[in-house]
């Protein structure tokens, strides 16, 4: 069998349509599970496009090992040199450089000729090589070109030093059958294909991406590009984990094998959403909420007498686990580590001690904790150190409309009280805590939804502050009680601004 490299770009072409900028600490802890999902290749970021993205790019190839630390570039010599610098202390530094190859953008974008464009893609090849010896090159729209010019430029990239070819479709536009037929055609005119891996990347505009990365495959592309929850520029990317489970569950039909681990799919999918803000939608295939629900009462007794009848893939194999362990305030230290053990997380000793805390406090106020509390509790234990802490609020409203908010903060060590008015306690809430704190962004988006089942389940509350320079900082709080999840939202995203400063400084 042929093997699949798995090329992740959560971090680049996830992250640039976000309209956030997620800082170095974040950009890491989704770096070091990508490695336990067993990824080939991070694509870190873009370094020439801002010093946050050039630092995060720079951390992460010092950082991160076992795998392939990959920068993208344009087809320009300072693009490239900034890559190479970020890319100093990577275990398998890649630089990925590129140009548009379809008409529209020789002629629209770039306004060069097919012989320029030719020209300076072989020129960027050569610049990379002499920094890094694995260099990958994007012919960016190459679902548009024209296929002979197409074959042209991959045979000059090719003699050029390119280890990788990757063959875009860049606005979504193919159908399946069609990119399918474009790999082959590469892939059977390009005289020297054989001193590259040929890459599938693929955008969903038309809701095709999985299947246009899946027919590349079978055509004989042996690297797929894609992001964890689909994320990515307009309509997202392809979903890594829908290719990797279609081919995991239909791996007689593309002769193909990767070295993925399934079972941190589910882990890696909660972890960049609860990073990015992005919330996965319950219909979701594979990691959305309702993908191993069965509510239809034939589906429900089929399932009973069999699994397999309703069921191609079993919950366990992407580490949704069936715990037949009930915890509540009464679950000692020992169940609570092997309930965590099942969802994936390792821990002992002092951080055992302060998640068993954190469980009881949690269990005090529900009869029964399941499993998406046990991975809320860990997105929460698990964030950074915060500056600012919250030590008590209370709400006083006046009919349905007005309402006063007194609030305790505790900012470096030092309490401070305030309160403020609003409409309704939400309002007020955030008014008091921008009197204390002093901030001045705008809240562009404020979201609430319960993660888990009980008239006592969790709240999840998600809000976005837009900054003066442009920024938006996403924050996530979680609690029982639904103002209390609001707070600790907002005080997260006031936190994580004041760490992206410090970074900058």
């Amino acid at each position: 069998m042929r093997k699949l490299h798995v090329f992740d770009t959560t971090l680049r072409d996830g992250e640039q349509s976000l309209g956030i900028t997620l800082n170095v600490k974040e950009k890491l802890e989704i770096g070091h599970q990508l490695v336990k999902l067993g990824v080939d290749i991070i694509e870190a970021g873009f370094p020439a496009s801002s010093p946050g993205d050039m630092e995060s790019v720079r951390t992460l190839a010092k950082e991160v090992k076992g795998v392939i630390i990959c920068g993208l570039t344009r087809a320009v010599a300072p693009d490239i040199d900034l890559c190479a610098e970020a890319l100093r202390n990577a275990e398998y530094p890649r630089i990925h450089t590129g140009i548009g190859v379809s008409p529209v953008h020789m002629e629209k974008k770039l306004k060069l000729s097919p012989d320029q464009v030719v020209e300076q893609a072989v020129a960027a090849v050569k610049y990379a090589k002499k920094y890094v010896s694995d260099v990958e090159f994007y012919a960016e729209d190459a679902f548009r070109s024209d296929p002979s010019f197409l074959v042209r430029v991959i045979e000059n990239v090719i003699t050029a030093g390119a280890t990788v070819v990757n063959l875009p479709d860049t606005v979504g536009y193919a159908n399946p059958w069609e990119y399918g037929e474009l790999i082959s055609y590469v892939i059977n005119n390009v005289k020297n294909i054989d001193r590259a891996i040929v890459s599938v990347h693929c955008h969903n505009d038309l809701g095709m991406a999985t299947a246009n990365s899946l027919a590349g495959i079978k055509a004989g592309a042996s690297q797929v590009e894609g992001t964890i929850n689909g994320i990515g520029e307009r309509a997202g990317n392809t979903s890594l984990e829908e290719v990797i489970m279609s081919i995991y569950t239909r791996r007689d039909g593309y002769g193909v094998e990767s070295k993925i681990n399934t079972r941190e799919i589910s882990a890696t999918s909660r972890l960049v959403s609860r990073i990015t803000g992005v919330t996965v939608p319950d219909h979701k295939a594979i990691v959305g909420a309702n993908a191993f629900n069965h509510a239809s009462g034939i589906h429900q007794d089929g399932v009973l007498k069999d699994r397999e009848t309703y069921e191609i893939i079993q919950p366990e194999t992407i580490g949704v686990p069936q715990n037949i362990i009930s915890l509540t305030a009464r679950s000692g230290r020992h169940a609570l580590q092997h309930c965590l053990e099942e969802l994936g997380y390792t821990i002992e000793g002092a951080q055992l001690d302060d998640v068993y805390q954190r469980f009881l406090q949690l269990a005090d106020q529900k009869k029964e904790v399941f499993d998406q509390d046990l991975y809320v509790l860990m997105g929460d234990s698990g964030g950074m150190e915060s500056s600012i802490v919250l030590q008590s609020m209370s709400i006083a409203t006046n009919g349905v409309e007005m309402a006063t908010a007194t609030v305790i903060l505790e900012i470096e060590g030092i309490l401070i009280t305030d309160a403020a008015c609003g409409n309704g306690p939400v309002n007020a809430l955030f008014n008091t805590i921008d009197r204390i704190t002093g901030n001045t962004a705008i809240l562009e988006d404020y979201t609430l939804k319960s993660v888990t089942r009980s008239s006592e389940a969790l709240g999840e509350a998600t809000v976005k502050l837009r900054y003066e320079d442009g920024r938006l900082v996403v924050g996530k709080g979680f609690s029982t009680d639904i103002i209390e999840a609001s707070a600790k939202a907002y005080i997260n995203a006031l936190d994580k601004r004041g760490l992206r400063n410090e970074q900058e400084v």
